[in-house]
């Protein structure tokens, strides 16, 4: 019997346009509880899907910067986000909750 061969799923090759990006951030913001370190991450994905070195430069951040703080590791400054968010070409909206 052969092997499986597999790889670790990378949800940012599955990302290849804007409508796709908007709706994975849209899902993670539902699913995210609170946790702004896991909204980074979030973007961190869209923005490898993207491309971070663009990314970065349309953000005004290092690489290296953009990286640590959408790792996942810890929650960015909300001036990041906003930042990262535009660079995206993605818009934060807000919505009456119901519940």
């Amino acid at each position: 019997m052969s092997k499986t061969k597999t790889t670790r799923y990378d949800v940012a090759e599955h990302l290849r346009n804007p409508e796709e990006m908007a709706a994975y951030l849209e899902a993670c913001l539902e699913e995210a509880n609170g946790d702004a370190a896991f909204i980074a991450k979030a973007l961190g994905d869209i923005a490898r899907a993207k491309g971070m070195a663009q990314v970065a430069r349309d953000a005004g951040l290092s690489r290296e910067s953009l990286y640590k703080a959408l790792s996942g590791e810890r929650s960015p400054g909300f001036d990041t986000i906003l930042k990262v968010v535009g660079a995206l070409g993605l818009k934060l909206h807000a919505e009456a909750s119901h519940g």
